[in-house]
């Protein structure tokens, strides 16, 4: 991978708990509006200007772009934001429970992106995207990271752990409960050792941040198009980590009728389909490994297990998959879950929530969750995955690093 430090605006770390946030996208309108309410002074902000407007206000009209720019000159005017200007690499820890993640903030490379180095595997909208173009554009920066998996490198994790051992440059514990600790690796030989050692990556995937992404090389086409040459463009913003380290949670589903299915019905169509069904009355079902399934319908529980056998290829053997073509689209009538409004989906939640989604009428379906090394084959294969195949835990926080471009 072609790889380099970043310089950036970053907040001071009087102010980074207060202002750094989780993603755009993880927020419904309604929820990003609250937030912002009760912190006004937050990252999300401006990475959603809308929420500074009346609810009727289109979300993508040029003033509301331009709030978002006017936002981050303020957040430098107060001093929230501090300009670094030494090329430096952000080791990047996140802790929550007994699990820790370490990665890096960078520049990645769009060439990598567009040669198929760094690769993907979900569908972007293009309304979605070109919202990103446009923020980045007003804003001139790039100011949310792309999250990108590689596979382990031991030099990698030699350079990132001697670092460490200085004390951190951020350290404090984000709304969701998760401690964030970030440290500056400014030093010539240290950022010049993490060159090397991350030139020597091969293949990286995106794990979360496809449309950032897309937008990104877009605007980078654009200005090489424009003769720009060597341009900071070149290059966006993105958050490294090893795949073994990410931790992905369960993607349930949850249909809110039984397609006119009694409960016999349903249970002898998913028998018919290749599933067993267990009963399990009122204990939920934590799914132990790949093709179980725990399904709460009737006020009961259900074990599903899939008696197929795998077909070889990565995207048809995926549970949310199996569990599409076989269940929601022949039997309960979930043609396309893009589009059904009678379906919803539900990242990282427990059996109570999902019983809670389900209540009297619905179906809630809990799933093993997807691996990486899943999302990688899809990825190398050139598939896409299906929608909502993947929640991601912890969330990586944005507005720890806001990349200026020109």
């Amino acid at each position: 991978m072609r790889v380099e430090p970043i310089t950036c605006l970053r907040p001071d770390p009087k102010h980074v708990e207060e202002f750094a946030a989780l993603p755009y996208d993880v927020y419904t309108n309604e929820e990003a509006r609250a937030y912002v309410a009760e912190h006004p002074r937050s990252f999300l902000a401006l990475d959603r200007p809308e929420t500074g407007f009346d609810v009727d206000q289109d979300p993508y009209a040029p003033e509301v772009y331009q709030h978002a720019r006017e936002l981050l000159r303020d957040r430098q005017l107060d001093f929230t934001l501090l300009k670094d200007e030494t090329p430096c690499y952000y080791i990047y820890e996140q802790q929550v429970g007994d699990h820790t993640q370490t990665g890096l903030l960078c520049a990645v490379s769009a060439d990598d992106y567009l040669e198929g180095v760094l690769r993907r595997h979900e569908l972007t909208l293009l309304a979605k995207e070109q919202d990103r173009v446009e923020h980045i554009k007003t804003l001139r920066a790039q100011s949310g990271p792309v999250f990108v998996a590689y596979r382990d490198s031991l030099a990698i994790d030699v350079i990132v752990g001697a670092a460490k051992m200085a004390a951190p440059l951020y350290d404090f514990v984000s709304d969701d409960g998760v401690r964030q600790r970030v440290w500056r690796v400014a030093r010539e030989v240290a950022v010049e050792s993490l060159s090397v050692a991350l030139g020597t990556v091969g293949e990286a995937y995106i794990a979360d941040g496809h449309h950032r992404a897309a937008a990104a090389v877009r605007i980078c086409e654009e200005r090489r198009a424009q003769g720009k040459k060597n341009d900071p463009s070149d290059h966006f913003l993105a958050s490294l980590f090893p795949a073994s380290q990410l931790r992905i949670l369960s993607y349930d589903r949850v249909v809110s009728d039984t397609n006119g299915l009694g409960e016999e019905e349903l249970l002898k169509a998913l028998e018919e389909r290749g599933f067993s069904c267990a009963p399990t009355g009122g204990t939920p079902v934590e799914p132990k490994e790949k093709g179980c399934f725990g399904m709460y319908a009737f006020g009961s529980w259900y074990e599903l297990r899939w008696q197929g056998e795998p077909t070889g290829n990565p995207v048809a053997d995926l549970d949310v998959s199996l569990l599409q073509h076989e269940a929601l689209d022949p039997i309960l009538g979930i043609d396309n879950p893009r589009t059904s409004d009678r379906i919803s989906f539900a990242g990282g939640v427990g059996t109570s929530e999902l019983k809670r989604l389900a209540a009297d009428d619905g179906v809630a379906f809990h799933l093993y969750p997807t691996a990486m090394d899943e999302v990688m084959a899809v990825a190398d294969a050139g598939e896409l995955m299906p929608p909502k195949s993947t929640w991601f835990d912890p969330k990586l926080l944005s507005g720890l690093a806001i990349r200026r471009i020109w």
